[in-house]
């Protein structure tokens, strides 16, 4: 394990994320710029996307960070039986969930009930398929749908806030079921499908276009909102969330529905809309 990954295991998680909350809202114009010069230099963020391509213009570093994309910057796969990748980042692991357990890295696993808090949640998705997404300092933050679903329930579920960086990914046991996390369950035309927004060291924050701010408040205890008969369905492409710095989305899919794309493996670079996974069989209208 190295020295930075080791030392998260005692640095205050939650007060470290508050303070860099604190930053990235402060409207301090000095600030805000030192931030904004910062990443796009370090991390080479590509500003010609942007639908506000202008560094000067945005009033708070986290106003530039969930930035939107100019329009036609990224288009979903034509195929209408494709799902489609919910974010732009890197494949940190994606394939099968065997006997509900879903593959982290070399002797590190977890389980599907861990991650949604919710044993009977994680029933459908026992056998199914994953992808774990990471999303890098410089990637566009906000999440799409991979398909249109409705939702169902959302499950905040507390816990630490390791970095999620491809080093603690390697040495961290069970990383993404013991960060904080808000677990966003759909329903969809092929079945149940599930959207695991997960935080991190200084990436505390996510919001949903549903419920605005969802973490922080952190929590102290697992909290679920059911969502059935509200009629909030999205459609696939559609914006479903944003993270506040950069973070790890994790889609579930249930057994025999899905094949992930045969080009997908553990470090590919993906960009929101391409396909994710192809489905077995046109659903029924």
């Amino acid at each position: 394990m190295d020295f930075v990954t080791a030392l998260t295991y005692v640095l205050p998680h939650r007060l470290l994320s508050s303070l860099a909350r604190s930053l990235a809202y402060s409207n301090n114009g000095a600030v805000s710029r030192w931030l904004i010069d910062t990443v796009t230099r370090k991390f080479g963020v590509d500003l010609n996307e942007a639908a506000n391509p202008d560094p000067r213009s945005y009033g708070t570093f986290n106003a530039f960070f969930t930035r939107a994309l100019k329009s036609g910057a990224r288009v979903p796969d034509p195929d209408p039986n494709a799902l489609l990748m919910p974010a732009d980042g890197r494949i940190s692991q994606c394939g099968a969930i065997e006997n509900g357990r879903i593959f982290q890295a070399k002797g590190q696993s977890f389980t599907a009930a861990e991650l949604l808090g919710d044993a009977q949640a994680a029933e459908p998705f026992a056998n199914g398929v994953f992808a774990t997404v990471y999303l890098s300092p410089k990637d566009y933050h906000r999440v799409h749908m991979p398909w249109t679903g409705t939702l169902r329930e959302t499950v905040h579920v507390p816990g630490r806030l390791f970095s999620v960086g491809p080093a603690a990914v390697r040495h961290v046991p069970r990383l993404f079921a013991r960060n904080e996390r808000l677990a966003c369950l759909f329903d969809t035309d092929f079945g149940p499908m599930a959207m695991v927004m997960v935080g991190a060291l200084l990436v505390s924050g996510v919001e949903t276009v549903w419920g605005g701010v969802e973490i922080p408040r952190y929590g102290d205890r697992i909290a679920k909102k059911d969502y059935r008969g509200r009629g909030i369905t999205l459609q696939r492409f559609a914006e479903m969330a944003r993270f506040n710095y950069g973070s790890t989305v994790i889609v579930l899919l249930p057994p025999g529905v899905a094949a992930l794309a045969s080009s997908l493996q553990a470090e590919t670079a993906v960009r929101l809309g391409e396909r994710l996974a192809t489905l077995r069989a046109t659903p029924a209208p």
